[in-house]
């Protein structure tokens, strides 16, 4: 991709969302945590329809980061979730990256899907006592100065959550134009993502909007944190209950130099 490509869209506005999706598994109550529990590591009937659901639902935005993805096990009829949905829901570009891998058993993963092509895809694997955490980055525009999309889904440990930010921390140092988002599993007023924004071009959360769980959230462990240049205009957690987790969505206003189209690519994946 030559250098003075920036980043594509329809105008300066950009849609990003973040969804933990567990594995396609649909909750409404505490007690499905138990109930449900077998679907975690079994195929059943209504798996694909609800991400037939998903699939729609997403289909409305341009950056789309999905945490507890399967990657192809037993438990998702050996079908790649990331890749499902990117077909369903009209993606061009998607990335799937496992964290841990049971063979055939289950393959958790994280996905992100985009409108346009990224230039730099690079999978992390994030510090912790007990490996299975990554983060992906993405970057997209120019060379020199690009948008910086890194997913995360972090550890339940406070302590290992604030190892795991300040390596993100280091990602994100040089770069002006920066999108964290993903399931934290903690507050946007913790340390740790306190600590997060200090070290960083990161701003203040926008928003501390209650998304686990679905059915009656108390908790903001799904965020969007972003660099002051790009303008939030909108925040938005959707009530949809196709998980134990509501999505998260916020949409940007892009500076001048971030707002030019790139000519189309051919599809791309990467498992």
């Amino acid at each position: 991709m030559p250098p003075e490509q920036q980043l594509p869209g329809p105008g300066p506005r950009l849609r990003v969302l973040s969804y933990n999706i567990q594995v396609g598994i649909q909750s409404s109550r505490y007690h499905h945590f138990l109930t449900n529990s077998w679907k975690h590591l079994l195929p059943y009937k209504g798996r694909q329809d609800n991400l037939d659901r998903i699939a729609a639902f997403i289909s409305e935005f341009d950056i789309v980061g999905l945490q507890e993805v399967d990657a192809g096990s037993l438990r998702s009829t050996f079908i790649n979730q990331t890749e499902y949905l990117a077909e369903r829901a009209g993606f061009s570009n998607w990335y799937s990256q496992t964290n841990r891998n049971f063979g055939r058993f289950a393959k958790h993963s994280m996905g992100l899907l985009s409108r346009m092509p990224p230039h730099t895809v690079i999978e992390h694997k994030l510090p912790g006592a007990v490996p299975g955490r990554g983060a992906l980055e993405a970057h997209f525009g120019s060379l020199e100065n690009p948008l910086v999309v890194v997913q995360v889904h972090l550890a339940l440990v406070q302590k290992t959550r604030a190892a795991q930010l300040a390596y993100i921390a280091e990602v994100l140092q040089d770069h002006e134009y920066a999108i964290v988002l993903g399931d934290m599993n903690c507050m946007p007023s913790s340390t740790e993502v306190r600590r997060l924004v200090a070290a960083t071009h990161l701003a203040d959360p926008h928003h501390d909007t209650h998304t686990f769980p679905s059915w009656r959230p108390t908790r903001c462990y799904d965020q969007i944190l972003v660099t002051p240049h790009l303008q939030v205009e909108e925040t938005q957690v959707y009530p949809v209950y196709y998980s134990d987790h509501l999505p998260v969505g916020m949409d940007l206003s892009l500076p001048a130099q971030l707002a030019c189209a790139l000519p189309a690519e051919e599809s791309t994946g990467r498992g």
